[in-house]
């Protein structure tokens, strides 16, 4: 079974409880995806009771996972990755949604966002399987690519969805927009039962919208990159927006004392190498934050950086130096916080 392992949890949520309750928060949580989410409602005068509410997301979360989850061997993509038929194969609304997004972020990344990297994943050690060589082979690499390429070994058509492997070894694997998808999907039901502010997070990725229980923006941390300790780099203010970061420091392994990130080159079929150490996203969406945080990531900070201003994204980078970090931030991303600190009224 095909597991999550693209993007680490780098997120920590920090939203702040006041001194003093002046507006009712409910708050979920449980296990999805191969991970955790968490999800704090503004109650207003809202007659829903909690548990109606929880129904309902657990609802939500159990469809998502039906039709995307890796984690779920049942599922509608692990279906797909099992067949070796190169027939035309009916998707869902969601799994065609999920297919349209990323094959946007794979053009826009110039193909480094690709989510038929499960081959190399696994021969890199990052996957399920466990007997596999520290560093494979360069035949094995190649043999691996030769089943990865979103628009080489993949055929997408929307009306009516349906996807078709050309090589009949491919697999698709969304573990680096998922997790955003579901967050999305949770905010949808949030709105669909007349909540319309919340901070929803799974495995850090999130979406916040309105304000916290203390009538102020929802505060988020953002990890210092250090795999020795878990203290906070930055915070920042979220507004109606999703929030994804990416970043090799937890997910690695070391080989004679070479370091391989776990985010795996489409191109080399090698793990990335650069200074990058963390990327932090913010998008009008969870599920695009998630997915550029991780094509991001792959292309590095100057490509990286170059893609951010392009697109006028807000981009936050910690970047390696020497033994220490550096910050950059896209000029959106600055514009963003400058906006964020003018007096308010």
């Amino acid at each position: 079974m095909l597991r999550f392992a693209l993007v680490p949890l780098v997120l920590l949520l920090a939203a702040c409880s006041p001194d003093e309750d002046t507006r009712d928060e409910i708050k979920f949580s449980g296990n999805t995806m191969g991970t955790t989410y968490h999800v704090r409602v503004i109650k207003g005068d809202n007659p829903m009771v909690g548990t109606k509410l929880q129904q309902a997301i657990n609802n939500s979360l159990r469809a998502t996972n039906q039709s995307l989850s890796n984690w779920l061997p049942t599922s509608e993509v692990e279906e797909f990755n099992k067949s070796t038929s190169t027939e035309w194969t009916p998707v869902s609304a969601d799994f065609s949604d999920i297919m349209q997004s990323s094959l946007s972020l794979h053009e826009m990344s110039g193909g480094r966002f690709d989510v038929t990297l499960a081959p190399l994943i696994d021969l890199w050690g990052f996957g399920p399987s466990e007997d596999v060589p520290d560093e494979p082979s360069l035949e094995a690499i190649n043999e691996a690519l030769n089943a990865v390429g979103m628009t080489t070994m993949l055929e997408f058509e929307t009306n009516p969805p349906a996807l078709r492997k050309v090589n009949p070894d491919t697999t698709v694997n969304l573990s680096a927009i998922a997790k955003g998808f579901g967050v999305d999907k949770i905010a949808q039901t949030l709105e669909a039962n007349g909540f319309n502010e919340y901070l929803v997070e799974i495995g850090g990725d999130l979406f916040a919208k309105g304000m916290n229980s203390k009538g102020t923006p929802w505060v988020v941390g953002i990890e210092k990159p250090d795999p020795t300790q878990r203290v906070l780099q930055r915070v920042i203010r979220v507004e109606n927006l999703g929030m994804a970061t990416s970043g090799d420091y937890r997910n690695y392994k070391e080989v004679n004392g070479q370091r391989f990130s776990h985010i795996i080159d489409p191109v080399t079929g090698r793990p990335i190498n650069h200074t990058l150490a963390s990327v932090t996203v913010l998008a009008e969406s969870a599920a695009l934050a998630d997915g550029l945080a991780t094509a991001i990531y792959a292309m590095g900070p100057e490509k990286g950086m170059e893609l951010a201003e392009r697109e006028n994204l807000p981009v936050y980078m910690i970047v390696r130096s020497g033994d220490g970090f550096i910050e950059k931030a896209s000029n959106a991303f600055q514009k963003l916080e400058a906006r964020q600190d003018q007096p308010q009224g």
